[in-house]
Formats: C-alpha cells, sequence, structure tokens
C-alpha cells in the first residue's frame, strides 16, 4: 500500500449543476493551494472532468472540496477512478 505521500492520480466525472458557475475555475484554484498537477474541463453532457495527481491526501481533500463547489454549483455526483500518476504534468489547467 502506498504512503499518504507518495504521488497518486485520480480522474473525476463529476454531475450536477457543474457548467457556468465558475467550477472550473473554482477547481484550479483548489487544485494550485493543494500542490496539485493535472486539468479540468467542460463535457458536451453537462459534466465536468478533472484528471489531478499529487499525494493520496491532497487528492481525498481535493475531492471534498468539489463535492462542496462554488456558491451557485450544485455537485450530485462525483465519480472518482484512481489512478497511477504519470508524473509530467504542468501545473493545474484548465482546457
Amino acid at each position: 500500500m502506498p504512503s499518504p505521500s507518495s504521488k497518486s492520480a485520480v480522474h473525476l466525472l463529476i454531475h450536477g449543476r457543474v457548467q457556468g458557475v465558475g467550477f472550473r475555475y473554482y477547481t484550479q484554484e483548489i487544485a494550485s493551494e493543494l500542490g496539485l498537477a493535472g486539468w479540468v474541463r467542460n463535457m458536451p453532457d453537462g459534466a465536468v472532468e478533472a484528471y489531478a495527481e499529487g499525494s493520496r491526501q491532497a487528492l481525498e481533500a481535493f475531492i471534498k472540496h468539489l463535492h462542496k463547489g462554488p456558491p451557485l454549483s450544485h455537485v450530485e455526483t462525483i465519480i472518482p477512478a484512481w489512478q497511477t500518476a504519470k508524473g509530467t504534468l504542468p501545473p493545474f489547467s484548465i482546457r
């Protein structure tokens, strides 16, 4: 089992009222505060997709923040898929 500080990755699909409410900017801000690398983007079906790398502890905190979202959002579900970190990503960005 990896240590809490070893590098992990998570791919997220976030459903609810998450487009047009500043959700991607919120996601980028939280990821930057937690020192995560990765990206976030809107999906054609109204969901938001994100991929982040960092410590497991930081990623779990990231997901917790995303459940709350910015004030005008309403997150219904977040589907995480844990992965092995690639380690080649620039700072967190909006796509």
